[in-house]
């Protein structure tokens, strides 16, 4: 015989279905991070995360964009999250928040994370998105190859970029640093992914190179759930305990 409660779940799930309300199910756990590093970078910059995210029983892929373009470097993250276990929490930083802005419309992604990131409304750029902050001090230590590479000086690393790391790990950061176009900061976003799916970020409040003021006014806008650590603009190699535990609440 049926208990009485299972009676009554039973019927109100039959009438909720007969009224058309709708029937929720649970949403599924992110089975894997997909993690795109910024300008200056490369997948290295993640392998203190990627420890943690695998302990907590994540898949986890790192992206290798070409920094050339935010065309090319959205195919490259779109081929990693096509190639995945989905559902995927994508996970970008510096440059890749505005990369995953635009790859993150893709229907396996659960949702975002921005690590110290650009989170650019449809029809901006980081370009446009920037001019409503003042310049950064660090933007002095750019350089700029005859093809229209930016690199960071050593210095600049040291000082700006990853002040807070030991020498060693600054070391590291400069000699691994991928050069960027400066043809990708006037991209613009076709349609912001922040606005339809759940949106966590990590506000870096020592970060030299984006505002921490920017990053502030993006939590408000995207109505992100948000920490704030005292990190230079690598938080995810300064504080890899916090952001990590940040991508797996953003997994669950």
């Amino acid at each position: 015989m049926k208990s009485y409660q299972g009676v009554m779940g039973l019927s109100l799930l039959t009438a909720m279905v007969a009224i058309g309300q709708p029937v929720l199910a649970a949403q599924p756990k992110a089975k894997t991070a997909v993690l795109v590093h910024g300008a200056f970078a490369d997948g290295s910059s993640w392998e203190k995360v990627i420890p943690y995210l695998e302990k907590a029983g994540l898949k986890v892929v790192a992206v290798q964009n070409p920094l050339d373009s935010l065309d090319n470097d959205v195919a490259a993250t779109k081929r990693a999250i096509r190639n995945a276990e989905g559902p995927v929490v994508l996970v970008g930083h510096s440059w890749a928040g505005a990369v995953i802005t635009e790859a993150g419309n893709d229907d396996k992604v659960k949702s975002l994370v921005y690590v110290a990131a650009y989170a650019p409304d449809k029809g901006e750029s980081v370009k446009s998105a920037t001019s409503k902050y003042p310049d950064p001090e660090s933007l002095k230590t750019f350089v700029k190859d005859a093809d229209g590479y930016l690199t960071i000086s050593e210095e600049g690393i040291r000082k700006y970029f990853a002040a807070d790391l030991a020498p060693k790990e600054q070391a590291v950061v400069a000699a691994t640093q991928g050069p960027f176009h400066i043809r990708t900061l006037g991209a613009t976003i076709s349609q912001a992914a922040w606005r339809e799916k759940p949106t966590f970020m990590v506000v870096a409040t020592k970060d030299a190179i984006i505002p921490p003021q920017m990053e502030k006014d993006q939590v408000k806008a995207a109505k992100a759930t948000a920490i704030e650590v005292p990190s230079s603009h690598v938080a995810m190699l300064a504080f890899p305990k916090e952001v990590s535990e940040l991508i797996i609440k953003a997994a669950e």
